[in-house]
């Protein structure tokens, strides 16, 4: 990844972004559990407290066990596509087995039955993190919107319009990493006479933290706060504030 220096208010992220509790440690964004080896350059890394980092490594290697069992149709360490999530197999017999009892059949095809709770927990955990080091905005309420489900789910045309790049209509905080990320292209439009005229407009694109494994995208415009995770090409979330 790019790295680029906060520009913003410093006085904006203080603490630990989760609790709000004094920040003795730092936290990757997304974690590094969600990554493989070799991990890609100036990850992200936002401030935390060590109860935190700690409370949520528990449910992070479960998310990353639930979905290589999906994607594979096996907690079988040996099936398992990814060397990392294989060996927290091999080395957690009780989280394995708690997913295999999730196991179920639906249509003669395996699944796994999710546990959201903790899934959610994650997610929002990222989404979070996200707004803090791209947007420089302490997103520490209750989201006003949320979900997150495999990105099958969704209609092709909601697939469409959550995987597009965002076209910005007002900057948001001054100096974030977001703001300069944004970039300049040029669209033609209709004029009244029937013409066609170019003009310039600021568009904000994902960001690819590792291949086929993490993407994200961060918007802070018009008052709202929107963040788009796909991890693994498969599981996706959306969450949003001041909608």
């Amino acid at each position: 990844m790019i790295q680029l220096n906060n520009l913003a208010d410093s006085r904006l992220i203080r603490g630990c972004i989760y609790c709000g509790g004094p920040a003795d440690t730092r936290d990757h964004v997304p974690s590094k559990c969600l990554l493989e080896k070799p991990y890609p350059e100036n990850l992200p890394v936002v401030g935390c407290c060590v109860s935190c980092n700690q409370d949520f490594s528990k449910d992070e290697q479960y998310l990353v066990c639930i979905i290589e069992s999906v994607l594979c149709g096996s907690t079988d360490p040996e099936k398992i596509g990814r060397p990392s999530v294989a060996k927290i197999m091999q080395n957690s017999p009780a989280l394995r087995q708690r997913i295999e009892n999730s196991k179920t059949e639906v249509d003669g095809k395996i699944a796994f039955v999710p546990e959201m709770e903790r899934i959610c927990n994650v997610m929002l955990k990222l989404a979070r993190g996200h707004a803090a080091f791209e947007l420089s905005q302490p997103c520490d309420a209750e989201p006003d919107h949320f979900w997150c489900g495999p990105l099958s789910s969704l209609p092709q045309e909601a697939q469409d319009e959550f995987h597009s790049v965002h076209f910005q209509q007002t900057l948001g905080e001054v100096g974030s990493r977001n703001m300069q990320r944004l970039m300049v292209t040029q669209m033609a439009v209709k004029t009244e006479e029937g013409g066609q005229k170019n003009i310039e407009v600021l568009f904000n694109d994902w960001i690819d933290v590792q291949d086929d494994q993490y993407r994200y995208i961060a918007i802070d415009d018009m008052g709202t706060m929107v963040i788009r995770i796909v991890i693994a090409e498969y599981f996706a979330c959306e969450v949003a504030w001041g909608t």
